[in-house]
């Protein structure tokens, strides 16, 4: 009987003990917290805009129109970044190009990289371009520019070419529209010491496709 009366009081007292023993760790916790220390916050914290809107990459673009003079023109890239002071100028990376003139002639161009200027209406490429038109020409240079709303591509580096001719080097290379006669008519013009080795064989025909001497 004593036994029981013990326990019954064991167990009144640990009703009453218990809840302020959490109420007191509570206490403890709240008491002894501590302070956030904001220079101490983790770094992803501090986030800065300008630089990310600096390196804000845009994957796949294309660009898409038509000049003045009919040819249609598509540009596509592996990367473009916008400049941050005008969306319309960007640099790009693995860039191709493509020339479709009303004539029927293409051309084909590929390079490393670039810049695209839209209010100037430029592209300039750089960076083992190339250049393959299906008159047969394969053109290869360092770096050229690209009119966007007619058909003007020009070189201001050493260009060598292998089409219908042979094998062509020179300092510089122009495409351009010629008016007249009936319509408009696109040429190839090579300029700056200009040298041939002269095929027969890509004379005759078969070597349409670049094929060197």
């Amino acid at each position: 009987m004593a036994f029981d009366n013990l326990h019954s009081r064991l167990v009144a007292l640990f009703k009453v003990l218990l809840p302020l023993a959490a109420l007191g760790v509570l206490a403890t916790l709240f008491l002894f917290q501590q302070t956030i220390d904001p220079s101490r916050a983790i770094p992803y914290a501090t986030v800065d805009v300008e630089e990310i809107a600096r390196e804000a990459a845009i994957g796949g673009p294309t660009y898409a129109g038509v000049g003045k003079d009919g040819t249609a023109m598509t540009v596509s890239a592996a990367t473009a970044r916008p400049d941050p002071a005008d969306p319309r100028r960007m640099t790009a990376e693995t860039i191709v190009a493509a020339l479709e003139m009303p004539d029927g002639s293409r051309a084909d161009i590929t390079a490393a990289e670039g810049a695209v200027d839209g209010p100037a209406g430029r592209m300039e490429l750089a960076g083992g371009v190339a250049i393959v038109t299906s008159t047969g020409y394969r053109v290869t240079t360092e770096r050229l520019a690209a009119a966007l709303e007619r058909t003007h591509v020009t070189t201001d580096t050493a260009v060598t070419a292998v089409g219908p001719p042979g094998r062509i080097t020179a300092g510089a290379m122009e495409l351009l529209e010629q008016e007249g006669g009936g319509g408009a008519r696109y040429l190839l013009v090579f300029r700056g010491g200009v040298k041939l080795v002269y095929d027969p064989r890509a004379a005759a025909g078969g070597g349409g496709e670049g094929r060197g001497p």
